[in-house]
């Protein structure tokens, strides 16, 4: 059985046809060793399998969270930042996007996508193409890389 989720946030709202629960304002969720805090945060769950249910386990299995806002990600010494960020639970990775940064320690690594594998304990990142439009023809399109700061001691 895994650890239950624990979440505080200044509001909460239910949807019942969706399956999901909204919680908005200062979200701060807290599982075992992961800890995710950010501005929105939706819990999605999975529709109730009725032979479970006849069983007597009426337990609500998440099938994801999308955090938007301000999202900061801990484990242990792993900490990821970013302004949305998708947890796929039946594969256990956390996905990462719009500015995302991620740090290891003192290494820092930064793209426009990364993807944390939790049960591997590893991260890959994807860099992404920047474009910019605007008026009289302002057009600019530049490759965006994968960045990583290295400390040594």
């Amino acid at each position: 059985m895994e650890n239950p989720i624990y979440v505080e946030a200044d509001q909460m709202s239910s949807t019942e046809v969706s399956n999901s629960v909204l919680f908005t304002g200062n979200v701060d969720a807290k599982q075992g060793d992961l800890r995710i805090r950010s501005d929105k945060m939706t819990v999605y769950y999975k529709e109730a399998d009725p032979k479970e249910a006849k069983q007597g386990n009426t337990t609500q299995r998440i099938e994801k969270l999308v955090c938007v806002g301000n999202v900061e990600i801990t484990r242990e010494d792993w900490l990821g930042t970013s302004q949305q960020m998708t947890y796929l639970a039946g594969s256990r990775q956390v996905v990462l996007t719009g500015n995302a940064k991620a740090w290891q320690g003192q290494n820092m690594v930064s793209g426009e996508k990364i993807v944390y594998y939790m049960d591997e304990g590893r991260s890959e990142v994807v860099g992404g193409t920047k474009a910019t439009a605007g008026g009289d023809k302002k057009k600019t399109e530049e490759s965006g890389r994968v960045k990583m700061t290295i400390r040594q001691q």
